[in-house]
Formats: structure tokens, C-alpha cells, sequence
């Protein structure tokens, strides 16, 4: 590839990436949103979230150390899922989930 295609796809690459940010948020100043929109939006965050986390949880080859090295993940994140619950706060899930993790290590 010379560089002058190089440089043309980058180029294209950078106006698709502005179009597809830049464009909604110019077209959307100033206008209200209907509320099924707007709910809709705010699950967005959830749902990477949870798709980041399910992808490190759940691996294909997660069984083939064994039973308990697949499950202490999923201990930990049951017991971050409690504390999420009755906290809602993300400092004490980061350290519930490092701490029983770490305890589950040296069982």
C-alpha cells in the first residue's frame, strides 16, 4: 500500500468518525428528546457495561482449569452484585470485588 492510500483511507476514516459524532450532537442542540428516547439512551451505559463484564466472566475454555478456578469470577461478581444492591455505590463494589477475589486466590 503506497502512502498516498494511506493517507486517503485515514482520510475518509477521520470524516466517517466526525460525521457519525459530530453531526447528532449539532443536529440535536437546543431540541427535547421524547422520553422513550431518553430512556432508552440511558441504557446504553448499562448495557456496555455489562457486555465488557460478561465477556471477562464467561470465556469458552473457562472449564478447562477446572470447577473452582471458572467459579471464583463469578463469586466475586455475585458478591459485587450484592453490594451494588445495597450500596449503590461503585468505590465499594471495585473493593468488595478486589477483596473477595483476592480472598478466593488463597482458598
Amino acid at each position: 500500500m503506497s502512502l498516498q492510500d494511506f493517507f486517503l483511507i485515514y482520510g475518509i476514516c477521520l470524516v466517517c468518525m466526525l460525521v457519525c459524532r459530530c453531526v447528532p450532537i449539532f443536529v440535536l442542540k437546543g431540541r427535547e428528546l421524547p422520553a422513550g428516547v431518553q430512556r432508552a439512551l440511558n441504557l446504553i451505559p448499562v448495557a456496555a457495561f455489562s457486555a465488557l463484564v460478561a465477556n471477562d466472566l464467561f470465556t469458552p475454555g473457562m472449564f478447562a482449569a477446572g470447577l473452582w478456578p471458572a467459579a471464583m469470577p463469578l463469586v466475586a461478581a455475585a458478591v459485587v452484585v450484592v453490594v451494588a444492591w445495597k450500596t449503590r455505590s461503585l468505590v465499594w463494589c471495585a473493593v468488595a470485588g478486589v477483596v473477595v477475589y483476592a480472598i478466593l486466590l488463597f482458598l
